[in-house]
């Protein structure tokens, strides 16, 4: 297809790795994902997980205040650091998850 491997990351909740277009900032993330995880979409085949939405910010800790302030409701209490960079998860109106993430550490919270 012509797509080149971005990131191939061996997380604790399993191997993805990100792909894309030469040239282009746009990713695919392959992740298999969480058989055994509850289903929170109506008509989904049993043990398959839906495919998630994720946008990218280049300040998601300023993204996740201003989205906060307008009454997006998160699945954690902040975002959370990991080694590949930053991420949280909202909610859209209906349920549905968007994570939302930051490549690399310049998004670390200092001490």
């Amino acid at each position: 297809l012509g797509l080149e491997k971005r990131l191939d990351f061996p997380g604790p909740d399993g191997r993805f790795l990100t792909v894309g277009v030469p040239e282009s900032t746009v990713e695919i993330l392959l992740w298999a994902g969480h058989p055994a995880a509850p289903q929170t979409s109506e008509g989904v085949e049993p043990g398959v997980v839906p495919g998630p939405v994720i946008l990218e910010s280049p300040d998601l800790r300023s993204e996740y205040e201003l989205l906060r302030s307008r009454g997006v409701t998160f699945e954690e209490a902040g975002p959370v650091d990991y080694p590949w960079g930053v991420r949280i998860t909202a909610f859209d109106p209906d349920g549905n998850r968007i994570s939302l993430r930051q490549k690399g550490r310049r998004g670390r919270a200092t001490g």
